[in-house]
C-alpha cells in the first residue's frame, strides 16, 4: 500500500514539474509567478496578481488553466461592471411566462478578475464573498461553485486615478499578494522573438485532472510540520502586531495594524506546498521564510510615517525575518 502511495506521489510530482515545462512555452520567464499560482491550486487559496501592464499576467494564467484542464472565465474588470454581470440574474421567459436563472462567469473552476481596482465596492463585494462562502445566490435560490474554484485577481499599481482600491479586510482573504516583475533582458528578448514569429504556437496540452488536483491537496496536508516550525510561524505573525517585545525597534513606529490570523494559517499551508513541490514531505524553515513576504506583505498595513520616509513592509517583513528566532 506504502509502495503504491508512494508512486502516486512521484507521478503528480513529476507532473508538476511538466505543468512548469508546459506554461513555459507560451509564457517566456515568471516561473515565481506560476509556482505561486500553483500553490495557491494546491492549497485552495487565492492569489492577488500586482504588476505594470505587458508582464504577461493574463496570458499566464489562461495559459495555466489549459494546462490543468480547468473550466476558465477572464472577466474584464470596468467601472460600469455590475455584480449582476459577475453572478448572475434572474431572466423573465415570456413563452414560459416564469423567471429563470442565467449564471454569471463566476459558475468556473479558474476566475480571472483582471484590474479588480477598476470595479466600484458592490463587485468587488460580489466576488469576494464568492471566493469566502463558494456559493452564490440568485433569487431566492443558492447555488454551490463548482470545484476547485480559484479567483485570480490582477491590479495595476501605476494608474490610480478612476480606480477603487480593495479595502484591506477584502485584501485579507487572497492567501497571496505576488509583485509581479519584469522579465530580464535575455528573456524580454525571447519573447519579442516568439511575438515577431507570426507562427508561434500559443497552444498547450492538458496535463493535470481535477483527480490529480484533489490528491495533491491531500499529499500536502501529509506534510508533516513540526511544532516549533508552527511556532515559529506565530512568532512572526506577533512580530508584525508587537514589534517592540521583539526588539524591532526601528520598525515599531512604522507598523500601524499587524497581520491577521489568516496569515498564520496561509504560512502553513504555502510551507507545506512548498515543501511538497521541492520533494520533501516535511517542512524546513526555509519553505517559512519563502513565502512569507507573499503571505504576509497584504497583511500589514503601514501608517503615513513609514510612506513619508519610503519604508515599504517587504522591508518590515525582511527585519522580522532577521529578528525572530525559531523556537526549539
Amino acid at each position: 500500500m506504502e509502495a503504491v502511495i508512494a508512486e502516486k506521489q512521484d507521478m503528480h510530482k513529476a507532473k508538476i514539474s511538466q505543468v512548469m515545462a508546459e506554461v513555459g512555452k507560451v509564457v517566456v520567464g515568471q516561473q515565481y509567478m506560476v509556482n505561486r499560482l500553483l500553490i495557491g491550486l494546491f492549497t485552495n487559496g487565492h492569489i492577488l496578481l500586482e504588476g505594470v501592464p505587458g508582464l504577461a499576467k493574463t496570458l499566464t494564467v489562461s495559459t495555466l488553466a489549459q494546462v490543468l484542464h480547468l473550466d476558465f472565465q477572464r472577466i474584464q474588470f470596468t467601472p460600469d461592471l455590475l455584480p449582476a454581470d459577475l453572478v448572475g440574474t434572474m431572466i423573465y421567459n415570456q413563452k414560459d411566462g416564469k423567471f429563470e436563472v442565467k449564471k454569471g462567469p463566476i459558475f468556473a473552476n479558474i476566475i480571472l478578475a483582471d484590474e479588480i481596482n477598476r470595479s466600484p465596492a458592490k463587485v468587488q463585494s460580489a466576488l469576494l464573498e464568492a471566493m469566502q462562502e463558494k456559493q452564490v445566490t440568485i433569487g431566492e435560490t443558492t447555488f454551490t461553485l463548482d470545484k476547485p474554484f480559484l479567483v485570480l485577481a490582477t491590479q495595476n499599481p501605476v494608474d490610480q486615478e478612476g480606480t477603487y482600491p480593495l479595502p484591506e479586510a477584502q485584501v485579507d482573504r487572497f492567501m497571496m499578494k505576488v509583485f509581479v516583475d519584469y522579465p530580464s533582458k535575455d528573456q524580454e528578448l525571447e519573447v519579442m522573438r516568439r511575438i515577431s514569429n507570426m507562427r508561434f504556437d500559443f497552444t498547450v496540452n492538458a496535463l493535470l485532472t481535477k483527480e490529480d488536483i484533489y490528491d495533491i491537496r491531500d499529499q500536502i496536508n501529509k506534510v508533516k510540520i513540526s511544532e516549533s516550525l508552527e511556532r515559529y510561524i506565530i512568532e512572526l505573525v506577533f512580530a508584525t502586531r508587537k514589534p517592540l517585545e521583539y526588539k524591532l525597534n526601528e520598525q515599531a513606529p512604522y507598523i500601524q495594524f499587524g497581520a491577521s490570523p489568516r496569515a498564520s494559517i496561509n504560512l502553513n499551508l504555502a510551507a507545506k506546498a512548498t515543501a511538497y513541490m521541492e520533494g520533501r514531505d516535511y517542512v524546513l524553515p526555509e519553505d517559512i521564510k519563502e513565502v512569507a513576504l507573499d503571505v504576509m506583505n497584504h497583511r500589514i498595513i503601514l501608517n503615513y510615517e513609514a510612506e513619508a520616509d519610503n519604508v515599504k513592509t517587504s522591508d518590515i517583513i525582511k527585519a522580522i525575518l532577521n529578528k525572530v528566532p525559531i523556537s526549539k
